[in-house]
């Protein structure tokens, strides 16, 4: 008997379910409400239904709902099933070009051969991981996919002892919840001996809830990172912008506000009974007012998952406005917790050096410094404030009582409280940027100007400008957990700098009067006009001058200016003739130091030479 060997069998169709329609349709199946109710009234007279029974006690069924039923069973099983970004991933750019590093022993590939395009099922096997990881570092594959499976005890950085020392784009894929399991992975491509660190880019689709995610793992690195570095910073890596914390501070903050606004009706297309019944929270008590206790922050991420694309996308839209407004205010207002920032500047000097508290048990001390800061004065040239004037919306200003010149650029918008929107512009000047509400400049003395008297005003400013500018600053270092309460409470943050001699200094940095108060000095302060021109401008520090006299930082008109407070009618004049220039606010004189370089510290030394200094007082106790 002649032995013939089979002929192979046709390729037949991939029929395979790669998704989870099966459970979907045996959901419907057997959970669509499809049963017929019937009214009735109960013995207390209140109108309520029972399901609805023929004669021989048999379920009555609605025809309408079961064809409903139907229809969508018919029409999911007809939708072509989709792919998971794994499977598009591979059978987009190929095994040849892809390397997969997961726990997947078989898995779909597309294939081309003498019968065509196909997809077929590929058995991996066990060690298929290892040299998938090795065709990567070796280069012979540029794109590389690793899970959970395929991310412990691996490295995937640009090695230096690495064929394939490219530029790594980490694209971070279903974040999911945990923050420590996602810098694992993060931390695959980011290591030591490295050619050049990777990009990280987080991915996310344009369904709003779905930066809940993403939200949670950025508030669990900051978490990680102050716990295992000392600092929010090294945590998420850079990863997170401080917008992406849905859970912050600013956004309770952020969140309040959007409840106010949606139990006021302001938020378009979300009227409060809308967002009840949709949400299933409660903004109201019995009364009709809205509650004190209103549902927390994590909550409301929670039930944001379960609404509509649409009302995703309205409610999401109105509270990151908020948000971004609310931590865009708190970095310009300079309260913004960084955690520990790092001081630069073009030299530090330790001018002082007193102790302030000394522990009983160990001698450890607490050391008041006082460091002399000098940076170098990067105004804004002439050449690259007239290139502004291409940016729409841009006009030259002068302003008619201080001779200074500026250019108007549109800003940002902000919404107040009430829902309303406040326009705003910012002032480009030689030195700096002010940003106030567009109805507020009529009320001052900027007027457009053409470009050759701007040219001409911002030219002379540019000359008063000197090259350095010379401050002071006082920062409490060492043992500073006994203390702590005793510091100042306005600003918590902890700073660091490296002195010229190679001095590393970490501390809570406090402001000239909580220096003057801690070190307890019987004499008089002493404190140069420039000093007290820095320090004023900060607006931590008021200084009480003899008879009665106060100079502090008074917010007037979005404008930052000197105040002069505590003078009598009869001063007027001889105050005025020192350098002080009065405006009328309000049907009230007021007088004001100029706030400049030049004259604004020759003001002041006349005004000490007449009137000493008493006191420097922190602005918050005063």
């Amino acid at each position: 008997m002649e032995n013939r060997r089979k002929p192979a069998p046709p390729a037949a169709t991939l029929d395979i379910n790669c998704d989870c329609k099966e459970y979907v349709l045996d959901y419907l199946l057997h959970s669509f409400p499809t049963q017929l109710h019937e009214s009735f009234t109960d013995g207390d007279g209140n109108l309520a239904s029972r399901p609805a029974y023929d004669r021989d006690g048999n379920v009555v069924q609605c025809r309408e709902a079961i064809e409903r039923r139907d229809r969508l069973i018919e029409q999911l099983a007809s939708m072509e099933p989709v792919q998971g970004a794994l499977d598009q991933i591979v059978q987009r750019f190929g095994t040849d070009m892809v390397a997969e590093v997961t726990g997947r022993s078989r898995r779909i590939v597309r294939k081309v051969d003498a019968n065509g395009d196909r997809l077929a099922v590929e058995n991996r096997p066990a060690h298929a991981n290892l040299a998938e990881a090795q065709a990567f570092m070796e280069d012979r594959k540029q794109i590389l996919i690793f899970s959970d499976a395929g991310g412990t005890g691996r490295s995937y950085h640009a090695d230096l002892g690495a064929r394939n020392q490219r530029l790594r784009h980490h694209y971070l894929l279903e974040a999911g919840w945990k923050a420590d399991t996602a810098i694992q992975g993060l931390g695959r491509t980011n290591r030591t001996n490295q050619a050049q660190p990777p990009l990280f880019r987080p991915v996310a689709t344009d369904v709003q809830a779905e930066k809940r995610f993403l939200s949670t793992i950025a508030r669990r690195l900051d978490t990680l990172g102050a716990i295992t570095r000392g600092q929010r910073q090294t945590g998420g890596q850079g990863l997170f912008r401080p917008e992406d914390n849905l859970e912050s501070p600013y956004a309770r903050d952020a969140l309040r506000q959007l409840y106010v606004l949606i139990y006021a009706g302001k938020v378009e297309h979300c009227s409060l009974a809308i967002f009840e019944s949709m949400t299933g929270l409660s903004l109201t008590d019995g009364s009709g007012c809205l509650k004190d206790d209103l549902p927390p922050i994590t909550t409301f991420l929670n039930r944001l998952l379960a609404l509509t694309i649409a009302m995703q996308n309205v409610l999401f839209t109105v509270f990151e406005k908020m948000l971004t407004a609310k931590v865009e205010s708190a970095i310009a207002a300079g309260s913004y917790d960084l955690g520990l920032e790092t001081l630069t500047a073009d030299n530090f000097t330790v001018t002082g050096s007193e102790p302030i508290y000394v522990h009983p048990a160990t001698g450890a001390e607490t050391r008041l410094l006082t460091i002399a800061m000098r940076e170098r004065n990067q105004p804004v040239t002439l050449e690259k404030a007239l290139d502004l004037l291409r940016e729409p919306g841009a006009w030259l200003l002068v302003n008619a009582r201080s001779k200074r010149a500026a250019v108007q650029l549109p800003a940002r918008s902000l919404m107040l409280d009430d829902g309303e929107v406040e326009r705003r512009i910012r002032l480009i000047r030689p030195m700096e940027r002010l940003n106030f509400a567009l109805n507020y400049l009529a009320e001052t003395s900027w007027e457009e100007v053409d470009e050759q008297t701007f040219a001409a005003t911002w030219q002379t400013e540019l000359e008063q400008v000197e090259e350095f500018t010379q401050s002071e600053l006082h920062i409490v270092t060492g043992l500073l957990l006994p203390i702590w309460k005793q510091l100042p409470e306005e600003s918590t943050r902890v700073y660091r700098l490296q002195t010229d001699d190679g001095t590393r200094i970490v501390g809570r940095r406090v402001s000239s009067a909580w220096a003057a108060s801690a070190t307890a000095r019987t004499d008089a302060p002493v404190l140069l006009p420039p000093q007290a021109l820095a320090q004023l401008r900060e607006g931590h520090t008021v200084l009480d001058l003899a008879d009665g006299l106060q100079l502090r930082r008074s917010r007037l008109m979005q404008v930052n200016r000197i105040e002069l407070t505590g003078f009598g009618q009869a001063a007027v004049d001889r105050l005025k003739a020192m350098g002080l220039f009065s405006e009328i606010i309000s049907w009230k004189l007021r007088l004001f130091v100029p706030d400049d370089v030049v004259t604004g510290p020759a003001v002041i030394e006349r005004l000490f030479e007449r009137h000493p200094l008493a006191r420097i007082a922190d602005r918050k106790a005063a």
